[in-house]
Order: C-alpha cells, then sequence, then structure tokens
C-alpha cells in the first residue's frame, strides 16, 4: 500500500492509464473480428472500411506504446492476409 502521497497519485495515474490501453485494445479486437467477420461473409465494402478503422486502431496503438511495432505490423499483416484470402 502507498505511504506517500507521491506514490498514492502514481497509482491514480497507473489506474487511469491501464483503463485507456484496455479500451484501446479492446477496440483493436472488436475491428478485426468485425473485419474477418464482413470478409468471410464476402462483403468486401463493410471489410474494407473495418479493416482501415483496424488499421488506424493498431497505429494508435502502437505510436502509444501500447503494442510494440512489430506487434503491430504483424496484426496488420495477418487481418490483410486472411481479408485477401477471403
Amino acid at each position: 500500500m502507498a505511504n506517500n502521497n507521491s506514490a498514492k497519485k502514481r497509482i491514480r495515474q497507473i489506474e487511469r492509464r491501464t483503463s485507456r490501453n484496455k479500451a484501446l485494445q479492446s477496440r483493436v479486437k472488436s475491428y478485426r473480428k468485425q473485419t474477418l467477420a464482413h470478409a468471410a461473409e464476402g462483403n468486401k465494402d463493410k471489410a474494407s472500411d473495418s479493416f482501415k478503422k483496424f488499421v488506424s486502431a493498431v497505429d494508435i496503438c502502437a505510436k502509444k506504446k501500447i503494442f510494440h511495432k512489430n506487434k503491430a505490423a504483424n496484426l496488420k499483416s495477418r487481418t490483410a492476409k486472411a481479408l485477401k484470402a477471403a
């Protein structure tokens, strides 16, 4: 448990950042699932729109260092490959 004010403040900051990061990670997962679902249905327009949103969300996570840049590239690459195959 935190004993001084600065440690208590750091705990509050960490909680806020953690909640923001989890929201961004969740958004990435949701957009990826949407993209793959639309691709499986054969709906190219919706799939490409959701893929753009997915790529944007992944880039934001990489910029904020929630994801490593290689993980971001890997996610985008695998999703694009699945989109192209479907």
